[in-house]
């Protein structure tokens, strides 16, 4: 989904201009919408200049904070297979984005277009910095509790090097309540069972003889037992280590199976709850932000239409969408009828105009030239993907 908002002199006319570009453009099946800008406090011509750089900025952080969000609802819609396709969720005042950006109307409720270019616009990146904020927060704390969460599950489902042996050892397989001796628990790989056995007795002095017994076997490992002395067990640890021979950190409770499954009962029900929660902030903020992006638009629209034509305000803005195989046609279309305000139409106007604010607008307009993006005409892209993988 690709839009341009451009606007082009009016000469008086805002409703014929508009016509005129959307006679033009419909030969290349080119969607257009009027691009309603409100007019707004204008202040000086050195704070616009200021201001246009800006919004420039916001415009490059509202757009990530937006693909952000996207990316969240995707990944939420994508663990639940019941949710459907994430273009659903994303709504803007509870339209689809291209029904939001084709019927565009400023919200002059909560922008009110009394206050200054500079107090809107601040007020603009105040909300979406906001709301990025949340939901930074709200994905660390989510994404700390999945990782715990994938953490016990590992325990549940992994093999014998890092599964929970609660429920695995049984009580007569250890050495409880001496004073001298303990039972450690070692994974040893199948093709190692051999090696084990030949060296466990061994590795350290102090290791009882005969007392490894295998107790457990998956696909990848086995579990024997180990009796030794407790003064040599962390040699004996290190030792192992050495061999490829995997001691369990595990010790005997007879609670511990009960309070695994409880833990893990709780991390799913936190889990689910988080991602509730997770799922209604980015479908609300997404909407949010989105139209924030659309005003902040707006915004430059105005700001850049009265840098490049002068005052009063007297443009047309226009929302164009057209499809990629047109794209090039649609921009040689407008080249062709607007090439004429290349820099002569604003100093044409400007040459006889005793208004010392007319240099300052020359100097942005010859500024700009030097991008290769420039056009003679005010023209901002919106690219967003909508059919997320």
């Amino acid at each position: 989904m690709k839009y341009l908002f451009i606007s082009v002199p009016a000469l008086g006319n805002k409703q014929n201009t508009f016509l005129n570009i959307r006679g033009k453009l419909s030969e290349f099946h080119a969607l257009t919408y009027a691009f309603n800008v409100p007019e707004f406090k204008i202040g000086t011509l050195d704070a616009l200049v200021l201001l246009s750089d800006d919004l420039a900025k916001h415009d490059t952080a509202f757009e990530q904070t937006v693909n952000k969000l996207a990316d969240i609802l995707t990944n939420l819609v994508k663990s639940d297979s019941t949710n459907g396709h994430v273009s659903e969720y994303m709504l803007v005042n509870d339209k689809p984005i291209e029904e939001y950006i084709s019927t565009f109307q400023w919200n002059s409720m909560k922008y009110r277009t009394d206050k200054s270019l500079q107090e809107t616009t601040a007020t603009l990146s105040q909300e979406v910095s906001s709301i990025d904020t949340v939901m930074k927060n709200k994905m660390n704390a989510y994404s700390q509790n999945r990782n715990a969460l994938q953490s016990l599950q590992r325990k549940q489902t992994g093999n014998l090097s890092v599964k929970s042996l609660n429920g695995i050892v049984k009580k007569e397989q250890c050495v409880l309540n001496s004073e001298y001796l303990t039972t450690l628990f070692v994974a040893v790989p199948k093709t190692a069972y051999k090696q084990w056995l030949n060296k466990y007795e061994t590795l350290t002095s102090m290791v009882v003889p005969r007392s490894s017994v295998k107790i457990a076997e998956d696909d990848e490992y086995g579990l024997f037992s180990v009796t030794l002395f407790q003064r040599v067990a962390d040699e004996f640890v290190h030792k192992a280590r050495e061999e490829r021979f995997i001691v369990r950190d595990f010790k005997y409770d007879e609670d511990a199976l009960q309070k695994q499954k409880h833990e893990l009962d709780e991390t799913v029900a936190v889990e689910k709850e988080q991602q509730m929660e997770l799922f209604r902030l980015a479908r609300t903020n997404f909407g949010e932000v989105f139209a924030s992006w659309i005003h902040l638009k707006a915004l430059r629209v105005f700001v850049e239409s009265v840098l490049r034509y002068g005052l009063p305000p007297d443009f047309t803005a226009v929302t164009i969408s057209a499809k990629p195989k047109y794209e090039e046609k649609v921009d040689a279309a407008l080249l062709a009828q607007y090439g004429r305000l290349g820099g002569v139409h604003g100093q044409a106007a400007k040459q006889g105009n005793d208004d010392p604010n007319h240099e300052e607008l020359l100097d942005h307009d010859l500024q700009t030239v030097n991008d290769s993006s420039y056009r003679p005409y005010v023209e901002f892209h919106l690219q967003f993907d909508t059919e997320r993988a």
